[in-house]
């Protein structure tokens, strides 16, 4: 029988475990499933046609969606290395600090001070693959990591001798350390990876991490689906350019590869398959030459690139606002997951280690601080969750995005974001002091109307709670930078000053 070895151990966990994270409301899953997370890079919410795309046919990522649930408001943090520290975590990057993309660098002479962050994920993080081992899963991680420093790994890819630390088995050294810029930047190549560990580990769960590189710059792509999408009038570059939507068709056709390995393997019915991306696609990316290499003075961000709009979400990648932190989601459960099932809501990315663990029949441990909820009430046919606050702690300067120091919260179709010091305006014009936006998601999803004066009640109500959350972490919440310099107040670097060590 199949993965027999693992049900018995399953079994014995059950007997003293019981039900964990509310599972007693819901009918027993008959088995613990295979868990495929496929996260993608910096892809936007309307890039698949089932989130209303019509510029390039996404039919395998289509398919996933009709076969299983989709999510329309499925949240992550607004940059890579803290999506992926909140996932693999379940901790908001405000309790791990891992708020910042690593390796260092940052903006010690702006108005507003950076907190320290966290540069390296620690070998004694309890994260979902250590869970899952737990429960007789095998596990790997194939592509990006960007979580540690370099003993443990890189940008690139983890470390086959570091995997265990983190509570993988395997985790396949890339071809070259450039593969991820070049050609279809390694999808064909990781799918493959994938879908060898799976076809050597069919006889116990396993749990498979699956971190593609696309669509992070440099957007690549094969030349000749590239010509095909020029030769459609797809431009050369700026927005919707023909490079950028063969990128879309190439990370479609390698899950569609993925799906139907998973049938090949005769693995499919008994697998669990989430597809996320890990932030908003890149809508807008400032030329970072006035804070890199110049003074750093300036009074306006000038567009360096546009990518791919995320309309009707505001801005994109790196910004607060929905077009950066509101993400396609996607998940497959065969009979669990009513089949084409939309949601609406809204989740959070710490919320997928509780989810992983609870589907696999695993528990966390009592000494493992985890802040988000299983969202398998959800995934079944039935159930809701209790209404909560969804929040955010971006405490950073990041001006290729026009991010500056903030925090959010969201509550039910309401959305705060208290900027602690300055900000850019939607037109990239520096507007300093400390400000509230307030939005109506449901009349506004595209956050044009600032709400905070016409209904200050509930902008003061949204403001301590957000607080009330910052102080029960605790978070450092930023304020006036003592070591500001109005000669080069947004020079950007990565040299860290005494103050920063």
């Amino acid at each position: 029988m199949r993965r027999l070895a693992a049900i018995l151990v399953l079994f014995g966990l059950f007997a003293h475990l019981g039900p964990t994270n509310g599972a007693e409301k819901y009918s027993a899953i008959p088995s613990p499933p295979n868990i495929l997370f496929i996260l993608t890079d910096d892809q936007g919410w309307p890039t698949l046609g089932s989130y209303g795309n019509e510029r390039v046919p996404t039919p395998h990522l289509d398919r996933l969606a009709a076969e299983g649930m989709r999510f329309t408001d499925a949240y992550v943090m607004p940059q890579c290395t803290p999506t992926r520290a909140a996932l693999l975590t379940g901790r908001h990057s405000a309790r791990s600090g891992m708020w910042h993309v690593i390796p260092w660098y940052g903006y010690p002479w702006a108005p507003v001070s950076e907190p320290a962050f966290t540069e390296s994920l620690s070998r004694e993080s309890f994260t979902v693959a250590k869970g899952l081992k737990t429960a007789g899963y095998t596990t790997a991680c194939i592509g990006k990591w960007h979580l540690t420093e370099a003993r443990d790994g890189n940008y690139v890819a983890l470390k086959p001798e570091s995997a265990p630390f983190f509570g993988f088995d395997e985790a396949p050294v890339p071809p070259d350390w450039s593969y991820h810029k070049q050609g279809d930047k390694g999808v064909a190549w990781l799918t493959d990876r994938a879908l060898d560990f799976i076809g050597r580990h069919r006889d116990r769960p396993w749990f498979v991490y699956l971190a593609h590189h696309t669509i992070h710059g440099p957007v690549v792509a094969p030349e000749e689906i590239v010509a095909k999408y020029r030769a459609l009038g797809a431009p050369e570059a700026g927005p919707h350019n023909a490079t950028y939507l063969a990128a879309i068709e190439i990370l479609d056709t390698g899950s569609g590869r993925l799906l139907e390995g998973l049938e090949r393997l005769g693995e499919a019915s008994e697998t669990l398959v989430v597809f996320l991306s890990d932030n908003g696609g890149v809508d807008t990316l400032y030329d970072a030459t006035p804070f890199t290499t110049g003074s750093g003075k300036l009074d306006r961000l000038q567009i360096g690139e546009r990518q791919f709009s995320n309309s009707p979400l505001r801005a994109g990648k790196g910004s607060p606002y929905e077009g950066g932190i509101r993400v396609p989601c996607l998940v497959r459960w065969p009979g669990v997951v009513p089949e084409g099932a939309v949601n609406s809501t809204p989740i959070h990315v710490v919320d997928w280690l509780p989810t992983l663990l609870e589907a696999a029949g695993a528990e966390i441990p009592p000494s493992a601080v985890v802040d988000g909820q299983s969202l398998v009430p959800l995934l079944r046919r039935s159930g809701s969750l209790p209404p909560r606050p969804l929040f955010w702690h971006l405490p950073l300067y990041d001006l290729r995005w026009g991010a500056t120091p903030c925090a959010v919260v969201r509550e039910g179709d309401w959305k705060l974001i208290e900027y602690f010091g300055d900000r850019f305006d939607r037109r990239g014009n520096y507007v300093p002091g400390a400000a509230l936006e307030l939005f109506n998601l449901k009349s506004d999803l595209g956050e044009s109307l600032n709400l905070a004066d016409t209904e200050s009640a509930r902008a003061a109500s949204l403001r301590k709670t957000l607080r009330a959350w910052l102080d029960s972490i605790p978070a450092e919440i930023p304020g006036p930078n003592p070591h500001r310099d109005s000669d080069r107040p947004f020079a950007e670097t990565k040299e860290k000053q005494p103050w920063n060590r």
